[in-house]
């Protein structure tokens, strides 16, 4: 049986597996009867690349079936501080799951997308997860994350890009209509000290990361970022979720 890598997001982590990237996402997801439901969000990586930060000449020795034939499901090879570790050239699509197992894949598209709305709202993924609006672009947000110069800085960011609707423009008297975020008179509160204090690039709405990722928030996609070398994973578009993507958009939208 082939052995595959993922690279989880939540929780981060290298895996090694025999599960396809689809069975892997629901097993992963839904696990087993010790496991609880989650959503799972993870990348396929190149088995050839080398690192001496993973004990990647470990796989083939851990990575066996189970002495019944079944596929072993997954080898733990690092758990700490492995996104700065992997590079990026290494990383292939991007993997969505449910909570009831049901997997996206989203390929890297070759160009960034342009955004020219004046605030963005961005949640941070991995490896820290603040919600936080800002007037940077996606490249411009993974520079300034990844800032050496900073005191606050992380190697490498990996984010998305949530809808703000009328409140992307328009902070002060913007319609929330259907924003489904928590606290949405602070999150306008916090567009409204950003449009205020030029000097400010972003402005942290909500230190603590959502128990569920919202899903159908997410507006451009996903970014990977390392300084200004950014990789982008387009989210399908509404037309696109609701009839090729029908059974995962309703699951993901429950």
């Amino acid at each position: 049986m082939a052995v595959h890598l993922y690279l989880s997001m939540i929780p981060e982590a290298l895996v090694a597996s025999m599960l396809t990237p689809m069975d892997f996402g629901s097993y992963f997801a839904v696990g087993t009867a010790k496991k609880a439901r989650g959503q799972a969000m993870y990348f396929a990586v190149d088995r050839g690349f080398s690192s001496d930060y993973f004990p990647l000449s470990e796989i083939d020795a851990r990575c066996v079936p189970h002495a019944n034939g079944e596929p072993k499901h997954s080898v733990y090879l690092s758990v700490y501080r492995v996104l700065e570790h992997v590079p990026l050239n290494a990383i292939g699509s991007l993997y969505l799951a449910t909570q009831d197992g049901r997997v996206l894949e989203i390929k890297p598209s070759p160009k960034l997308p342009a955004l020219p709305r004046r605030y963005r709202l961005y949640q941070e993924i991995c490896p820290v997860d603040p919600r936080v609006v800002s007037r940077l672009d996606p490249r411009e947000f993974s520079a300034f994350m990844t800032d050496p110069k900073r005191s606050i800085h992380v190697p490498r960011i990996f984010f998305a890009d949530l809808a703000l609707g009328e409140l992307a423009e328009n902070p002060a008297t913007g319609s929330i209509r259907d924003l489904p975020y928590p606290s949405i008179e602070h999150l306008r509160e916090c567009l409204v000290e950003l449009r205020e204090s030029p000097e400010k690039g972003t402005k942290t709405v909500d230190r603590i990361a959502p128990v569920d990722f919202p899903y159908r928030t997410v507006e451009s996609g996903f970014y990977l970022g390392s300084g200004s070398d950014v990789r982008f994973y387009p989210m399908p578009s509404q037309a696109d979720l609701q009839t090729t993507h029908y059974v995962w958009w309703r699951s993901a939208s429950l």
